[in-house]
């Protein structure tokens, strides 16, 4: 059972408040920037909402989705009371004050510096503080996560560490080594410039920073998604998890490999060497290892599921799957935009390919699709699965409940497939505005606009998923079974140790990390030539 439901619910309620705000600010941007209209042409504006949109989906949202799911599952998961119950509201707070701190400089035009963090732009201080603050907080989760798993352990000796839990643990892993590249880059070079301390700033080692957390900050995004793949959807459809082994290697895999890749954003940066970018797009390639092992042992397990409900054939089964489950549709959904994603994954990453379609429309589809698309649509239906578990209400009506996440998968296919045709027409991102009048703005108008449709399909999605995770707080009080997680085929009777805690594969992951970041960091700190004037951007000390 959930001992701490109204901590769980708080970090959930928060999360899907500052989503739905978010997802208006992104319609709205999508609006300005189409030809449907004439009179709103303040590019100001525009930077403000994009640097809190971003800042919000990027930071806030997913960090306060995988605390709450985490809490949730290490009490479901262990099956004790959370340990470290004060910290963990301490930590909910910080966040509370992080984002407060962040978004009031934004909404009055003092830091709109996007949220990627690219010098020499710098904004005011509140704006980085709040940015850290968030961080602080969810590295508050991160410490709770390993002391339950500890202490569990410790009163186990020798038992198999839930599937659930070694996942959970390894995804707040993750993050903590992910957010040691940003919070380096706040802490010695944003903030000091910020607060006028220095005027100039070092904006290679910045970008370098920034790369570290980057990219593998995607995999923390994932890895509440992925454990829905592995102990919610084979169990709420009536089946069995294919195989449990296979499940801890990709999550260890995701620890080694997530995190040496994020120089594959740099490789239009003259300071960073050509052996380090190739270094790092052979480890993003090698990223798609895990995704794979996932998406056999999902689809064996799915396969499991319906052969127990009568599926016969080679294909026949696919039939017999419960499709109108939502945990089903949500898990086909999601693997379809993570297929169209990582296909265009491959392309960011190839070292010729990418400067192709590098800072255009293609990238911001890209991300669009995986994060917003594959991943957001798994923690709604993580929502809906723990939601009666919280508040011990009967859910509502599942076909409003399918029909979000069908609006939601029609509206992203509407927005981001245009984006990637566009890319590929050279429409850079990042824009304000463009200019129609210019030869193929024709085209790129049309992009636009179908965007602006896709966007508003995603607004009433979200809509939609609030109201019914609302209503339930309405309806008829239920006592729900026990919560359980999906069975494997063959239950772990023990497991090699390697499998059964998570030293192994940080250490690898430091040390990867180490090999592929310390020389280009080393080299960049003595590079004096890359020390340039700050640009401040509306916060100016």
């Amino acid at each position: 059972m959930i001992y701490n439901k109204r901590l769980v619910l708080a970090h959930f309620w928060l999360a899907f408040a500052v989503f739905g705000a978010a997802i208006l600010l992104g319609e709205w941007q999508m609006f300005i920037r189409s030809p449907l209209h004439g009179w709103l042409r303040n590019a100001d504006l525009y930077y403000r909402s994009v640097t809190a949109h971003g800042t919000v989906m990027g930071y806030v949202f997913p960090t306060l989705v995988a605390m709450g799911f985490g809490y949730a599952f290490s009490e479901l998961a262990l099956r004790q009371p959370l340990i470290g119950t004060r910290w963990a509201w301490a930590g909910f707070y910080l966040i509370i004050v992080g984002t407060l701190g962040a978004a009031i400089p934004v909404g009055l035009g003092l830091d709109s510096v996007l949220y990627t963090f690219y010098p020499p732009m710098v904004g005011h201080a509140s704006y980085y503080i709040g940015v850290v603050l968030v961080v602080v907080g969810s590295w508050i989760w991160v410490a709770l996560m390993g002391v339950n798993l500890y202490a569990w352990k410790r009163a186990h000796r020798g038992a198999p560490v839930p599937l659930a839990m070694f996942a959970t643990v390894a995804g707040a892993y993750l993050w903590a080594w992910t957010a040691v590249g940003a919070a380096l880059e706040l802490l010695f070079q944003l903030i000091p410039v910020a607060l006028g301390w220095s005027s100039s700033i070092n904006a290679g080692l910045a970008r370098v920073l920034f790369s570290w957390t980057l990219h593998a900050i995607v995999y923390f995004w994932l890895m509440p998604a992925y454990i829905a793949f592995y102990t919610i959807v084979p169990r709420a459809i009536g089946g069995r998890l294919y195989s449990d082994t296979m499940a801890r290697i990709s999550f260890a895999l995701f620890l080694v490999f997530a995190m040496p890749i994020g120089i594959h954003h740099l490789f239009a940066d003259p300071q960073v060497g050509a052996g380090f970018k190739f270094l790092h797009s052979v480890f993003t390639a090698m990223v798609s290892v895990p995704t794979l092992l996932t998406v056999f042992t999902i689809c064996a397990s799915v396969e499991i599921a319906s052969r127990l409900r009568g599926g016969k054939g080679a294909f026949g089964w696919v039939k017999a799957l419960p499709w109108d489950n939502p945990q089903m549709l949500a898990l086909a959904l999601s693997f379809v935009m993570l297929g169209f994603g990582g296909a265009g994954g491959l392309i960011n990453m190839s070292y010729q390919l990418n400067s192709t379609i590098h800072n255009t429309q293609w990238v911001t589809a890209h991300f669009h699709l995986i994060f917003a698309g594959a991943i957001v649509i798994m923690y709604f239906a993580i929502a809906y699965d723990l939601w009666p578990h919280l508040t011990g209400r009967a859910m509502g009506s599942l076909r409003l409940i399918r029909t979000q996440l069908w609006l939601w998968f029609i509206g992203m296919i509407v927005l981001t497939f245009p984006w990637h045709y566009a890319g590929l027409l050279g429409m850079p991102r990042r824009m304000a505005f463009y200019d129609y009048t210019a030869p193929g703005g024709d085209t790129e108008a049309l992009t636009v606009i179908m965007s602006v449709v896709g966007g508003a399909i995603l607004v009433v999605s979200a809509a939609i998923f609030l109201t019914v995770l609302w209503r339930n707080h309405r309806a008829p009080q239920i006592a729900p079974e026990p919560y359980t997680f999906s069975k494997p085929v063959h239950e772990p009777a023990n497991l090699p140790w390697a499998l059964n805690g998570l030293g192994l594969w940080v250490g690898l992951m430091i040390a990867l990390t180490l090999t592929n970041y310390g020389f280009p960091i080393a080299q960049l700190m003595r590079l004096h030539e890359a020390q340039v004037p700050a640009v401040y951007v509306g916060g100016k000390p």
